[in-house]
């Protein structure tokens, strides 16, 4: 017994002291320190929250294991820009972070207010961070954030915000984009960190087209968001919260300075073709028209986007109406060389009569070939007969001795312009294959043009539609 006693004694203080030190330990990770305001004014308040700026090294939480919810939105205020060439989206946003701070509360009514301003330095601060980001923050800074009385934190900042984003400028003028901006946390895992979206997508695209200042090229068309978990290697998730941001381009400028005068020095093309292509002002007049094209081309250069995933559909375009033009001087010459020489060219080959004058031809309407020559000649010819003389017994006068020797002459003239008909009727045909690629040409330009308009109205609406 006096043993027993003995242990009994030894073993009371023990765990006495044991029971003391975890009575006193347990308390701190489990509830929130409380904050006691003896008089309702913001100094007695900001001296009771003393002992939570020690804490702004760790998560606020109570017990490790739960997450932090974090509460994001934000508002477009701006598209400053698009870089076709970098692929890079310039835009202004207000960011807007919410989350609980768990180790602070107070009474509204001891402390008088129901939220304070404090530096941001003096609290912990999810690390959310915007993948896409390319580019320094060059936004005001804001030293300052709201605290509420349950424990509610609210951080609100300018940004502006170079992200990168896949262009498709295939239909410029009349394109759409697509850009991803996407929130998460840099180095807490989702475990740690969880985001949210704060607001609805309806409130968030309104607002920021309300709000919007810059209307400049770009038109904001809607906002919306996907949720979603990214599994690294190590088997550590992150939480992600995506915004998309679609914007349409204002078409106008470069419809009205690209477009339009392109369609206009294009037409003024296929209307030179009304010109006699005999005389040296078609040609003149369809070189002027090249060297103003290429000008009004250069100029515009910088209103044309510079690179991208693929070529826009308005430089194919521009380079198919230069190609028409230089095609139509090229065949302005091959027509005046044949028109002016072709008496001394050879017969029209086989091939190109069937190609060109008996299949190509009956897609166009041809001046018929000039037979006159025939008829005149059969008219000399009818005229010009030797005249029968009654003979009689007298003496032929004079006058009939001259009319023999003006036959001889026509049928010698005669010999003549046969000749000169054989080489006619090859230079006629070459003159007919001349004009049947001409009007060929000027067909394809009046399809080209007329195809052109169409295309460019459809793409138009259809951009309107999206």
């Amino acid at each position: 017994m006096t043993s027993k006693g003995v242990t009994l004694k030894w073993l009371f203080p023990f765990a006495t002291s044991t029971l003391v030190v975890f009575v006193t330990l347990m308390p701190a990770p489990c509830s929130a320190i409380t904050v006691n305001c003896s008089q309702p004014d913001q100094p007695v308040l900001l001296e009771a929250l003393t002992p939570i700026f020690n804490l702004s090294a760790i998560r606020p939480v109570m017990n490790m294991t739960t997450s932090t919810n974090v509460k994001i939105f934000f508002t477009l205020y701006g598209i400053l820009g698009v870089d076709e060439k970098a692929q890079l989206l310039t835009t202004y946003l207000w960011l807007h972070y919410w989350w609980i701070n768990e180790l602070v509360s107070w009474d509204p009514v001891d402390c008088g207010t129901n939220e304070i301003i404090l530096p941001r330095d003096k609290f912990w601060i999810p690390d959310i961070v915007i993948n896409e980001f390319m580019d320094e923050n060059t936004a005001p800074t804001v030293p300052y954030l709201k605290l509420y009385s349950n424990g509610w934190m609210h951080d609100a900042y300018p940004a502006k915000v170079v992200s990168s984003c896949n262009l498709d400028i295939y239909n410029f003028p009349f394109d759409i984009q697509n850009c991803t901006l996407t929130f998460n946390s840099y180095i807490h895992i989702a475990s740690d960190i969880t985001v949210f979206l704060n607001k609805s997508m309806e409130h968030i695209t309104e607002h920021s087209k309300n709000v919007m200042t810059t209307l400049g090229e770009w038109e904001l068309l809607e906002i919306t968001s996907t949720k979603h978990t990214l599994d690294f290697t190590n088997g550590e998730p992150i939480d992600e919260l995506a915004f998309h941001i679609r914007v349409r381009r204002r078409a106008t400028l470069y419809v009205v300075n690209l477009l339009i005068p392109s369609c206009f020095l294009i037409t003024v093309d296929l209307f030179s073709f009304l010109l006699p292509p005999q005389t040296v002002d078609r040609s003149s007049f369809k070189m002027t028209l090249i060297l103003g094209y290429t000008v009004f081309l250069l100029i515009m250069n910088d209103l044309l986007p510079t690179t991208g995933n693929s070529i826009p559909l308005i430089n194919v375009f521009f380079s198919l109406c230069l190609a028409l033009m230089v095609a139509s001087l090229l065949e302005t010459i091959f027509i005046t060389n044949l028109l002016c020489g072709s008496a001394n060219f050879s017969p029209v080959p086989h091939w190109i009569r069937v190609l060109v004058l008996q299949m190509l031809g009956c897609l166009v309407p041809l001046p018929q070939k000039v037979k006159d020559s025939d008829v005149k000649r059969s008219a000399v010819v009818a005229k010009r007969e030797e005249p029968q003389v009654e003979r009689g017994p007298l003496v032929e006068d004079k006058a009939v001795q001259e009319l023999r020797s003006l036959g001889k002459d026509l049928q010698a003239l005669r010999l003549q312009v046969d000749q000169q008909l054989g080489g006619a009727t090859s230079s006629e045909e070459w003159i007919q294959v001349g004009f049947t690629i001409d009007r060929l040409l000027f067909g394809f330009y009046i399809l080209f043009i007329s195809v052109s308009f169409i295309t460019i109205i459809i793409i138009w609406v259809n951009s309107y539609k999206q």
